[in-house]
């Protein structure tokens, strides 16, 4: 067993996390602008990405409703958990708009993705693509709500989900494959989108390297407990009786459900707080949800280590 998570983590892990570490030490030493170039990834290379994935997935229409739903049970869990948690320990403010947001939305693109590809393949990639098109739907719907709570209407968060390239391009690959006009494979066409779209896997990690480099935890560590211990203990425990429930035909996408349910907390969440949450004194949300992520992305590694060794000894699902 202690074999099979050195495998695991040297097979798997260590390949992200060298990259991530490579962005952190970049953002250690230099000072790089991580705006631009996350803008880069989310209007140009992930729609690329998202598209060829989507347009030549082997998963069936079925078997993608029945992951959208499992995703949305899964999102909607821990919400509600993370609210009722939050509220009976007293967590106020955007502080707790925070807890819950780190806690429903874990890390399925600059973290999720690499991981499952690396763990589960092509299958992998393609069901944490899907996972990450779901939720980006959920996010910059439901989740900017959360974000702007006290601030902004409702109609702010409509107009971030019409600005967002990647619902539009979720949209166009269903059509295609609905339709039977999907460019062949090795044309030209999807050629170009999969270098453009595997160029945003590499990519993710050095942002989020720098966004790590960038963090502030001395003064909020103590508070995001309630945050990492969701993260890191139920999250995954939710995640995994969801996939059960939801009765996956392949066994790879149920076991990539539950490993993407287990990755770290988001970025973008962070960055709609920043964008939405209003000053206050104490801790912010914005720093809450920072240091939320440095520290369920430095504590995920034990946990999807371990957990990636279950799912492919066949321990689970």
């Amino acid at each position: 067993m202690v074999a099979s998570v050195v495998d695991v983590f040297v097979g798997t892990l260590l390949p992200v996390l060298t990259i991530v570490a490579a962005g952190y030490l970049l953002g250690q030493f230099r000072d790089v602008e991580v705006g631009p170039l996350n803008t880069v990834t989310l209007y140009v290379l992930l729609p690329a990405l998202v598209l060829h994935s989507l347009v030549t997935t082997p998963l069936s229409g079925g078997a993608a409703l029945r992951l959208f739903g499992a995703i949305a049970a899964f999102t909607l869990a821990m919400l509600l958990l993370a609210y009722g948690v939050g509220r009976a320990l007293g967590v106020t403010g955007t502080a707790l708009n925070a807890l819950v947001l780190a806690a429903a939305f874990p890390n399925t693109g600059n973290f999720g993705i690499p991981v499952s590809e690396f763990a589960f393949g092509e299958t992998g990639r393609t069901t944490a693509v899907i996972f990450v098109a779901a939720q980006q739907v959920i996010l910059y719907t439901l989740g900017v709500y959360v974000a702007s709570s006290g601030r902004y209407s409702a109609r702010g968060a409509l107009r971030q989900v019409v600005r967002l390239p990647l619902l539009y391009v979720v949209a166009l690959a269903l059509l295609a494959n609905a339709a039977g006009v999907a460019p062949p494979t090795g044309g030209t066409v999807m050629e170009t989108l999969a270098l453009v779209g595997n160029a945003s896997i590499p990519v993710f990690l050095i942002v989020l390297g720098l966004e790590l480099a960038a963090a502030d935890t001395a003064s909020a560590a103590r508070q995001t407990a309630p945050a990492v211990a969701l993260k890191l203990l139920v999250a995954p425990a939710v995640g995994l009786a969801v996939a059960l429930a939801a009765g996956f035909e392949d066994p790879l996408v149920a076991r990539t459900f539950a490993l993407e349910t287990a990755a770290p907390a988001a970025i973008t969440p962070l960055a709609l707080l920043v964008e939405f949450a209003p000053e206050e004194e104490g801790v912010s949300g914005p720093a809450y949800m920072s240091t939320t992520v440095l520290l369920t992305t430095l504590g995920s590694v034990p946990v999807v280590t371990v957990l990636i060794a279950a799912l492919r000894g066949g321990a689970i699902l």
